[in-house]
């Protein structure tokens, strides 16, 4: 279960943001000024911080600003009564993640909180990249970036498709019928030159101006993505 501390002075509007929090299945703390609040913050097993910017004996910004030099990554949304456009620049500037101004929705919350927690996985576990590389050829699968010893290569959507297939495949010869059927979705036609096109836009750009060559021809049989 996340952790939400609420540093609030208003003793009201924080117990009910707790007991609203935990009814849909958060854990909470309370602290009701700046001091123990910032504290608190710092301690381990805090998932969130909702925190108040007018509190007694440390201001909310104060504590953005000290808990955000402490703990980059951790969510925090500011609660406050002001509504001036410096006070929102002051504290997403100071590091705060959102910021809801008083009176709110309670939904509203709900949403941001679900929201920042998110965002912070996706940051805490990013989509994994696949990367593929034979010889000085690396293909990014994820980003569709290719290079070839270090520069750049712009393919076209259906050039990185063949690529692809083929790289998957390296080592391995594969007919015209399996590169139709798979790169393009075709019923393979023996009098169409679709293939032998393609493979040669691809050797042009990957090939032609490196060593070693990649893209090998088996007559009779197709082709190969492999270094000899």
């Amino acid at each position: 279960m996340k952790k939400i501390l609420i540093i609030e002075d208003d003793r009201r509007i924080a117990q009910n943001i707790s007991r609203g929090l935990q009814e849909e299945g958060y854990t909470t703390d309370v602290v009701y000024e700046g001091i123990n609040g910032r504290q608190m913050a710092l301690q381990p097993g805090v998932d969130l911080l909702i925190l108040d910017i007018n509190l007694p004996g440390l201001s909310g910004f104060e504590v953005c600003r000290s808990v955000r030099a402490e703990k980059p990554k951790l969510p925090i949304i500011l609660l406050t009564a002001l509504g001036e456009i410096e006070d929102k620049v002051e504290g997403l500037a100071l590091g705060a993640d959102d910021y809801l101004v008083k009176p709110f929705d309670f939904r509203e919350l709900v949403a941001r909180v679900a929201t920042c927690f998110r965002r912070s996985s996706l940051e805490i576990n990013p989509v994994a990249e696949e990367i593929l590389q034979i010889a000085n050829l690396t293909v990014n699968l994820t980003t569709k970036d290719v290079r070839r010893s270090s520069v750049t290569i712009d393919l076209t959507a259906r050039e990185f498709a063949l690529l692809d297939y083929l790289i998957r495949n390296r080592g391995r010869v594969l007919s015209k019928m399996d590169i139709a059927e798979t790169v393009w979705s075709l019923n393979f036609d023996p009098g169409t030159n679709v293939v032998e096109v393609y493979v040669n836009y691809l050797r042009k750009k990957i090939d032609r101006d490196f060593e070693p060559k990649l893209i090998h021809t088996r007559p009779g049989m197709g082709y190969v993505l492999k270094e000899e």
